[in-house]
């Protein structure tokens, strides 16, 4: 299910997010209790609007941006974050092709 794009509305995970979608913080899916308190402590609460700005070439870390700063995490603690997609996927192709014709 790595390739699939998640559309407005739709629940995954926060590692699941594609560059330039966002997601509503909804719930964290383990039990360790330690990670739990560091994601806490970095701002990841529930309701907070996370972005995703930037895969590393190798695809881990992955930089957001929460809160009006950026953070870089581990593709594995982003998979505990249960997001709600709040904006959808638009490829870099499309974005090109829009200024092209757009002026």
């Amino acid at each position: 299910m790595e390739n699939k794009i998640f559309k407005i509305g739709e629940i995954c995970k926060l590692s699941d997010l594609k560059v330039g979608q966002a997601g509503c913080l909804i719930s964290f899916d383990n039990e360790n209790k330690a990670l739990r308190r560091r994601l806490l402590d970095m701002g990841l609460t529930k309701g907070v609007i996370i972005d995703i700005k930037m895969i590393s070439p190798l695809g881990d870390p992955i930089s957001i941006e929460l809160r009006g700063y950026q953070l870089c995490m581990r593709k594995e603690d982003m998979s505990n974050v249960i997001v709600k997609v709040t904006k959808d996927y638009v490829a870099k192709e499309t974005t090109e092709r829009r200024k092209r014709y757009n002026g």
